[in-house]
């Protein structure tokens, strides 16, 4: 029998703390995992910070294998969810306190669904004269969680 992951147990645990000494507790996600459901208008850099107060979200459901609620950005109400691997931090907005989590290896799964779908591709032109776009050149990189003191 595969052992339950101890993430979401203790992403919860930290957020409870964080809520109990009532700071405002924040999520860093890799808004890129597979399964997530983020308003990426305000992703920067495959990670979004997410204010999950209890006043500011609603419909909170810290399920082993999904976290969601719903909030509002910019007035307009969004639901929210992720999966607890999705969850690169979860901090107090006022001192930082918290808890970084390693970025977990995105699911075998998720390159076969990326496969059903169309994709684009640079194709080289051997003449064109034109200088490489260096935004289709930089790699992709995993989001990072510095700490700061």
């Amino acid at each position: 029998m595969e052992m339950i992951s101890n993430r979401p147990y203790l992403i919860r645990a930290i957020y409870d703390w964080i809520v109990d000494n009532q700071w405002t507790p924040h999520f860093q996600i890799d808004a890129n995992y597979p399964g997530t459901n983020v308003p990426h208008e305000y992703v920067q850099e495959g990670v979004i910070v997410l204010n999950a107060h209890p006043s500011a979200v609603f419909g909170l459901s810290f399920d082993n294998d999904l976290f969601s609620f719903k909030a509002r950005f910019q007035g307009v109400e969004r639901s929210i969810f992720f999966p607890p691997e999705a969850v690169l931090a979860v901090f107090a907005r006022e001192n930082g306190q918290g808890m970084p989590f390693p970025a977990e290896p995105y699911p075998e799964n998720s390159d076969a669904l990326a496969e059903d779908k169309p994709n684009l591709q640079t194709v080289d032109s051997e003449d064109s004269d034109k200088k490489p776009n260096k935004k289709a050149q930089s790699s992709k990189k995993k989001p990072t969680l510095s700490i700061v003191k």
